[in-house]
């Protein structure tokens, strides 16, 4: 699955750049096909399809911080994702993305570990090349706040996640359809700890869980 979200972001900037280097149009055409360069002032906001694929990392250990020798493993989420920007400059731009997922977890041995639903709001702080072309990549960097909740304790008799503060890095293509109409494709990587607290049969376990997530993201956007 994370192969075809690669696929896809690789097929959407071919696309773009198909259409980029095609030949010059008729007049009434390229009128027809005139898009809305980026300026300050400019609200953008998108509607994307995204893949959360977590690459997380924590050992389950005991209260007492004796190793099991287990880990902790995430599933992957693909779901409907909302971004709002405003652009400060016609270059520089803030970002604010709402999005939730619900994410299976279990140990390395299989036991089924429950789910619990993640809701990372993230702000960025994007620079946008080449504002008045058609053809826009962009930069950011930010800080999210990630909220866990509806656990689901699975085999454990409970089990319990902190919530707290990331970083987050983005990399991203507009390319402008027409008129205020453009396609996106971004590629995020956030920085996310929480601490697990769960019991298994009466014996207290803890987990340093870093899940530092890979987000692919593929949408249409609308700026006015």
């Amino acid at each position: 699955m994370f192969r075809s979200w690669r696929v896809a972001c690789a097929v959407s900037a071919l696309t773009a750049a198909l259409f980029a280097a095609g030949t010059p149009a008729p007049a009434s055409a390229q009128d027809a096909g005139a898009f809305k360069p980026k300026a300050a002032g400019d609200i953008n906001i998108r509607l994307r399809g995204i893949g959360v694929i977590p690459t997380e990392r924590g050992d389950i250990k005991t209260a007492g911080g004796t190793d099991t020798t287990l880990d902790t493993r995430l599933g992957n989420a693909y779901v409907p994702e909302v971004d709002v920007s405003y652009f400060l400059t016609e270059n520089l731009a803030l970002e604010l993305i709402a999005a939730t997922t619900k994410h299976d977890v279990d140990a390395s041995n299989g036991l089924d570990l429950g789910s619990v639903w993640l809701l990372p709001p993230t702000l960025t702080l994007q620079y946008h090349f080449l504002p008045k072309e058609r053809f826009s990549p962009y930069v950011g960097a930010g800080v999210n706040y990630t909220l866990f909740y509806n656990e689901k304790k699975g085999a454990l008799r409970s089990i319990s996640y902190e919530d707290g503060f990331g970083i987050a890095l983005q990399a991203g293509i507009d390319y402008a359809i027409s008129g205020p109409w453009s396609l996106n494709v971004d590629v995020k990587k956030l920085w996310l700890n929480t601490d697990v607290k769960a019991n298994l049969g009466g014996t207290a376990l803890k987990a340093d869980v870093d899940i530092n997530p890979w987000i692919f993201g593929v949408g249409l956007g609308y700026r006015f």
